[in-house]
């Protein structure tokens, strides 16, 4: 059952995608339904996700292949404000992240310092290029992670390791604390909200995530929606510093109540 609603005036979505539209390739029941419930309402909406081992142009691809036609500026994932992020402050990468990702970094000139950039890089986390990361932190580059997430929904339909665990481990190792840049970092919400042209406390975010989507949107602002899919497990929402607005049995569900 949904929790109890209380009254929430949604002037802007963002929308998390694996876990509430989607798991693995296939569409989640009734979520392309509640995408078009909400295109149709002319509410703004955005795609926000922590996706670290796919670029943004194969998860518009991706998207595609479900029925839903998404513009990729639409989509926000920490590797673009990654490389945003690089570019401002004149920095090479070091990309310690999924070979598929780094198409995501392209075209960035060679700068005057150097960044460790760390994704979720599944199996090529090895021991010579973590090695090589610490050694480059511990002598002075910046320090990145697209995200710090503990865990993600596999296609198994198990959860898996997330890179958190990578990125705690370097932290340990050099003493150093990483700039997260996705999910729940406030700086990730806010270029979201910001493109919405809406106050962050006219906007709501949809997730699986209790940690990441709905304990970083309601630290900036935010309201949120927690729904029971993906990589949800019971009681998670009970150990957040602040209950989510609601809490929602799927995506069909959470937007019925805020178009209701």
């Amino acid at each position: 059952m949904m929790s109890k609603p209380r009254r929430c005036e949604v002037k802007g979505v963002l929308l998390d995608l694996d876990g509430v539209v989607y798991v693995g390739k296939a569409a989640l029941p009734g979520s392309l339904e509640a995408i078009r419930q909400i295109r149709e309402s002319r509410i703004p909406l955005k795609f926000i996700t922590n996706t670290t081992r796919r670029p943004r142009r194969r998860i518009v691809g991706d998207l595609a292949q479900l029925g839903l036609e998404v513009a990729i500026e639409d989509v926000f994932t920490p590797a673009a404000l990654a490389h945003d992020f690089l570019a401002r402050r004149n920095l090479t990468p070091f990309l310690l992240v999924h070979p598929d990702l780094h198409e995501d970094f392209a075209g960035l000139p060679p700068g005057d310092g150097e960044a460790v950039v760390v994704g979720d890089a599944g199996a090529f986390f090895t021991y010579d290029l973590l090695n090589q990361a610490y050694r480059k932190i511990h002598h002075g580059a910046e320090f990145l992670a697209l995200a710090k997430n503990r865990n993600f929904l596999d296609h198994d339909g198990e959860l898996s390791l997330d890179v958190g665990a990578f990125v705690i481990g370097l932290e340990y190792a050099s003493g150093k604390t990483a700039t997260v840049l996705g999910k729940p970092a406030p700086a990730f919400f806010e270029l979201a909200v910001e493109s919405l042209g809406r106050r962050a406390e006219d906007v709501v975010m949809i997730g699986d995530d209790a940690e990441a989507d709905i304990g970083g949107a309601m630290a900036a602002g935010l309201k949120a929606i927690l729904v029971r899919t993906g990589k949800y497990r019971p009681g998670q929402e009970e150990h957040l510093p602040q209950r989510p607005t609601y809490v929602a049995e799927n995506l069909k569900a959470a937007v019925e109540l805020l178009l209701n």
